[in-house]
């Protein structure tokens, strides 16, 4: 048995693994013997399946759900259904939910049945002449079977089928073709499945034109002012997350208003779950006002009419935007409606797209089955006060930098890891998003003395997420020194790393904070520079670093005020001494090194000196750390009643008076 299962496991990762055969974690694998079936979990990705994303029924007592007698209200009906099915569940997997395919797999009498979505087969099975195709290519080898509602009622469409094929052919179809659904493959080995899926994905692939394969087209600079307001405009409840894509396939959708109608209805049950059945198209892409002009009049009446806010924007010559209530949510959406596109590329070769009656899609849209599928895919968790918020974090690859990333991270906000360091940056950025969580990070290299470099950055926040809601200005550099010792060259590099820095990401941030205060007055925004104890008092032969910080203070006053108009907050957090990250504790570089050198602490001798030094300063006997620094970054954003304060974090080594 155990080896059965994991040959289940196996090709459920091949085929998951791969989005020309399931998106957004769809599709169902599944192995049953004479007493028990084992399926995939609803809400378990076949991507990364282990025994942990399998239910085990007993066989017996599904059959119950053949000859019961249920309501005759669909919605009620599939709440009975769902009830028996988890009776069928055995004890040790009471925590996880059965996949409501569960009794298709179990009518087909093979060992092993996988069912996928493939494009290329769905986008005849969406076709006028899906059936027809169907006959002709496969004959009696393979069962249609005409669109029915998921769940009981295609459960009892089905097992009529079967069972009039089977005294027929005195066996199961190894392919059932579902209309506007997907295909089930059965048989009694993984290869064979393979082999079967291999033959109906050539022979309809030989029935279409390929897609147009150009790869992703660049991000056109008018997004930059267009995806922050959408996200506003969004934003009704909660803020939401933006994806954005565009490639040679999209760009063939969306040139016009006749292309578009090809894809502004949904065709298969996934689609509908995670994109819903009506979108928005803009065709008045010339300017940024004419697309947000565009979009709030459709916006007001498209809520009116259908009652929710629109998943998907395709915008003429500019892609589509997806619309999430978190990263993933919104990759699913885009990743779901693309798929849309290519159903209707393939189908426009087999007679044209066959739709979807209102119907269906109403009992899609309100069946409460699909929609905890999605919920549960997405394991976000509960959402909290900074779930979805946008930040960039500069010099985030190490030290402070690093430890607020990932702290914010934590609070569910998706994170630009922005540093000049490529390998430690995209390293650290790809170790956030193995904590699977509901925000995501990204790295951009920057160098924050480049005013065109943070530009970029900030560019990229609109673009990975559709606008900003948090800077944080953390990248600074130090190198002690004297008078005597410190070099001109030395004192402008630092200038304009630790005080030019945060001007740029001031400048960057407020234009796209004021686009979102446009469009959502209430919404408060954050700058924040790091700062430190130093700006706060005079370091001795430290003063070049001193004095940034001392102007970067003088900095968030000037821009509190400036900016408060548009619910921008800028304060300074001026952090101790972290003695346990790179800056002071690097054996090469850190400044215990450089402040042993310099001989700033008399009469020391090593390292270990410098450091008691620095900790007798501190009356509560320890450098600063990263919690305590973020207890007081989450004040600061919390607080809607202060901008323009300097927040000492430093244990008492240095108190305001």
């Amino acid at each position: 048995m155990k080896t059965e299962l994991n040959e289940l496991i196996e090709i459920s990762r091949f085929y998951g693994t791969g989005k020309d055969y399931v998106i957004a974690g769809g599709g169902n694998t599944s192995f049953k013997d004479g007493q028990f079936i084992w399926i995939k979990a609803s809400g378990f990705p076949l991507e990364t399946l282990s025994m942990e994303g399998l239910v085990k029924l007993d066989r017996r007592k599904l059959e119950v759900i053949s000859g019961k007698k249920y309501s005759d209200n669909p919605l009620e009906r599939e709440e009975e259904v769902k009830n028996d099915l988890t009776l069928a569940v055995e004890k040790d997997f009471s925590d996880r939910r059965p996949s409501v395919e569960t009794s298709l797999h179990n009518l087909i009498g093979y060992s092993f049945v996988v069912h996928l979505h493939p494009a290329v087969i769905n986008g005849i099975l969406c076709s006028r002449k899906a059936e027809a195709i169907v006959r002709e290519n496969f004959g009696d080898e393979a069962l249609f079977i005409p669109y029915a509602d998921p769940g009981y009622t295609l459960f009892k469409k089905l097992e009529k089928e079967i069972s009039g094929y089977k005294d027929t052919k005195n066996r199961d179809p190894h392919i059932i073709f579902i209309e506007n659904h997907g295909v089930f493959v059965g048989a009694d080995t993984t290869p064979e499945i393979r082999k079967i899926y291999e033959e109906i994905i050539r022979i309809f692939s030989a029935l279409c034109k390929p897609f147009p394969e150009e790869g992703d087209f660049g991000f056109n600079p008018l997004l930059a002012e267009v995806l922050p307001a959408i996200r506003m405009l969004l934003s009704r409840d909660s803020l939401k997350t933006l994806r954005w894509r565009n490639n040679a396939l999209i760009d063939s959708f969306s040139k016009s208003q006749a292309q578009f109608q090809k894809i502004s209805h949904a065709l298969t049950p996934d689609i509908i779950v995670y994109c819903k059945h009506r979108y928005i198209y803009i065709d008045h892409s010339s300017s940024a006002s004419r697309i947000l002009e565009s979009f709030r009049t459709q916006l007001e009446r498209f809520t009116a009419e259908y009652g929710f806010l629109p998943r998907v924007i395709v915008i003429k010559d500019l892609g589509i935007i997806a619309s999430g209530e978190n990263y993933r949510s919104a990759e699913q959406i885009l990743d779901v409606y693309e798929d849309l596109l290519r159903i209707s590329w393939y189908a426009s070769f087999c007679g044209g797209i066959k739709l979807l009656t209102p119907d269906q899609v109403d009992f899609i849209d309100k069946w409460e089955v699909e929609n905890y599928r999605r919920k549960i895919s997405l394991g976000t968790g509960k959402a909290g006060s900074n779930t979805n918020r946008i930040a960039v974090v500069t010099g985030a690859a190490q030290g402070f930098g690093a430890g607020i990333a990932g702290a914010l991270l934590d609070q569910q906000m998706n994170i630009v890891v922005a540093d000049i360091n490529d390998e430690k940056g995209k390293a650290f950025a790809e170790s956030l998003n193995e904590k699977n969580q509901a925000g995501h990070a990204v790295f951009i290299r920057t160098d924050v003395s480049q005013p065109e470099d943070v530009k970029n950055m900030v560019y990229a926040a609109v673009r990975e997420f559709g606008g900003l809601d948090l800077m944080i200005s953390n990248a600074a550099i130090l190198k002690a020194g004297s008078l005597e010792e410190m070099d001109a060259g030395t004192f402008r590099k630092m200038t304009e790393i630790n005080y030019n820095g945060f001007f740029y990401c001031a400048k960057y941030a407020s234009e796209v904070m004021k686009i979102q205060h446009r469009e959502k007055p209430d919404h408060f925004t954050d700058i924040i520079q790091i700062n430190s104890k130093s700006g706060l008092k005079g370091s001795n032969k430290n003063f070049a670093y001193a004095g940034a910080k001392f102007g970067g203070i003088g900095l968030t006053q000037s821009f509190a005020l400036e900016l408060a108009p548009y619910r921008i907050k800028v304060n300074s957090i001026c952090p101790g001494n972290f003695f346990d990250g790179p800056l002071w504790s690097d054996p090469s570089t850190g400044l215990f090194v450089q402040y042993l050198k310099a001989g700033k602490v008399p009469g020391a001798r090593t390292i270990e000196d410098v450091k008691r030094y620095y900790e007798e300063q501190v009356p509560l006997g320890r450098g600063c750390r990263t919690e305590d620094l973020m207890k007081a970054i989450l004040y600061v954003i919390s607080q809607e009643y202060e901008t323009g304060q300097a927040v000492p974090v430093t244990g008492g080594q240095v108190m305001l008076r």
